[in-house]
């Protein structure tokens, strides 16, 4: 054989053994990219509790004015049993099911946040949900007192009262 054939023969071999490196790097990086459930353990998630247009005789989205609670009831007991934090991302509505997971935008700014519903209220009259304090600080309407809102359901809630420990 001369020169240039084993200089060929020796290129191919290899061209070959360096593609099977980036093979396997292209498989596992096209399978690193598939989506997770959003569930763990077994089976898909219940379906039954997502939000259709309607749901239980709730509309699916609901716009009018929001109001936040705060200090007066921090550390007090909430509808659902467990304590309220202001500081915490949860919410009063009048008939939606505790537990229940709401996405509320602010219409005024556009910030929008998810909430769960713990509580019952307001009992203000016009108004359509009570935010804790941190839920109004990130819906930025803290120095205005309310705001327009619009209220998305994402998850309908267990509408369980939580045991308390004493």
């Amino acid at each position: 054989m001369n020169t240039v054939s084993l200089l060929s023969l020796n290129w191919q071999a290899h061209s070959r053994m360096n593609r099977k490196p980036l093979i396997l790097l292209l498989t596992i990086a096209v399978l690193g990219c598939s989506t997770a459930p959003r569930y763990g353990g077994k089976g898909a998630p219940n379906k039954s509790r997502k939000a259709s247009s309607k749901v239980k005789g709730h509309r699916r989205i609901q716009t009018g004015m929001s109001s936040y609670y705060a200090e007066d009831f921090h550390g007090k007991v909430t509808a659902n049993g467990e304590t309220y934090d202001m500081y915490g991302l949860t919410a009063a509505h009048k008939t939606l099911p505790l537990n229940t997971l709401v996405r509320v935008t602010n219409l005024d700014n556009k910030k929008s946040i998810i909430l769960r519903i713990n509580d019952r209220g307001p009992y203000a009259k016009g108004r359509i949900l009570d935010c804790s304090y941190g839920a109004a600080v990130k819906l930025g309407f803290v120095g205005i007192g309310t705001a327009k809102v619009k209220i998305e359901i994402i998850e309908i809630g267990d509408d369980k009262y939580m045991k308390r420990k004493e």
